[in-house]
């Protein structure tokens, strides 16, 4: 069986975060920033499953399945928080959400 090195795995998993993380800096659109979110969380699983492969340990699994619930219960709460703003605003930038102070 051929395994990925570990270099290479965490090299991809940051290359991947990397880019969720500068796609939530530039965009407005609050859909695209949480598929951003989404794109850095599966990174950091991609990192813990590397890592436990590495050293044979279930653990990196473990986190994995943490983190794909977590990432299911960040969506739910983000889409209903979304539809709620455009509902209220008509529009999905993230900069029209600043006049909903108060």
């Amino acid at each position: 069986m051929n395994t990925i090195p570990m270099e290479q795995g965490l090299l991809l998993a940051g290359i991947l975060f990397i880019i969720g993380l500068i796609s939530v800096l530039i965009r407005r659109n609050i859909i695209f920033m949480l598929i951003s979110v989404e794109i850095m969380l599966n990174a950091a699983g991609l990192a813990f499953i590397v890592a436990g492969a590495r050293w044979i340990q279930p653990e990196g699994q473990v986190m994995f399945i943490f983190i794909i619930t977590m990432a299911a219960a960040e969506v739910s709460v983000g889409l209903a928080l979304i539809l709620q703003l455009y509902h209220n605003l008509k529009t999905l930038d993230s900069d029209a959400a600043n006049v909903m102070n108060g």
